[in-house]
């Protein structure tokens, strides 16, 4: 099997901006403390300040949808782009000052990526329920969206997607829309980011009309 080294390599060579390609001047976070009660606390309160939101469940969720991208990414990347599969449990996340979590790099292959895969996400989910009280189900979805969504942007197909998808048994199937010849994850999950801030609802927000998401997708 390829060495952690050798897919970051290729990952260097064919998708230049993969998720570890820029961790300067970020603070390197093992991924680990996920499950760490205290460091996720810190981490809620912080996107409660960067949303000006106080309701902990709808927190949870933002803060999962985009952490769950950053965390999944080394894994789902590497799987698309060389066949070869970086640790999730080996993932170092990279934060930003603000909380923001902005990069995430494996040091070693797995060649178990479904049970590391759901052992990770299995962690993380029960602690983010636990702290939050945001729903293990939607949490689910969300990483199954962040899952597709890494897939498509690193240059892979919705069924390579729903390949890797299928080794978690927890994670629902994946679904896509195509939209002017172009992929699109149909999502399942909501980040809730409306609810948290005076923003509209995301173009593919789940939460709309079927031809409204359509449409916007349309105008992408």
């Amino acid at each position: 099997m390829t060495d952690a080294r050798g897919v970051y390599s290729i990952l260097d060579r064919k998708l230049p901006h993969h998720a570890g390609s820029a961790t300067a001047g970020l603070v390197p976070v093992p991924v680990s403390q996920v499950g760490d009660e205290t460091w996720l606390t810190a981490q809620i309160t912080a996107a409660a300040r960067m949303y000006r939101c106080d309701d902990r469940k709808t927190l949870g969720v933002l803060w999962w949808y985009s952490a769950s991208s950053v965390l999944l990414a080394p894994t789902v990347e590497s799987l698309v782009v060389t066949s070869h599969a970086l640790s999730p449990s080996r993932v170092t996340l990279y934060l930003h000052p603000d909380g923001r979590l902005l990069a995430a790099r494996s040091d070693t292959t797995t060649p178990t990526p479904g049970d590391d895969l759901r052992e990770t996400l299995d962690t993380a989910i029960t602690a983010i329920a636990k702290r939050t009280g945001a729903a293990p189900r939607a949490l689910w979805a969300i990483a199954t969206d962040s899952l597709a969504n890494r897939a498509l942007w690193a240059g892979g197909t919705p069924e390579r997607a729903k390949s890797i998808a299928a080794e978690v048994k927890e994670l629902p199937v994946p679904r896509f829309v195509q939209v002017n010849g172009r992929d699109y994850v149909r999502r399942g999950s909501c980040c809730l980011i409306y609810e948290a801030a005076t923003s509209p609802k995301c173009v593919s927000c789940p939460r709309q009309l079927p031809e409204e998401r359509i449409a916007r997708l349309r105008t992408l």
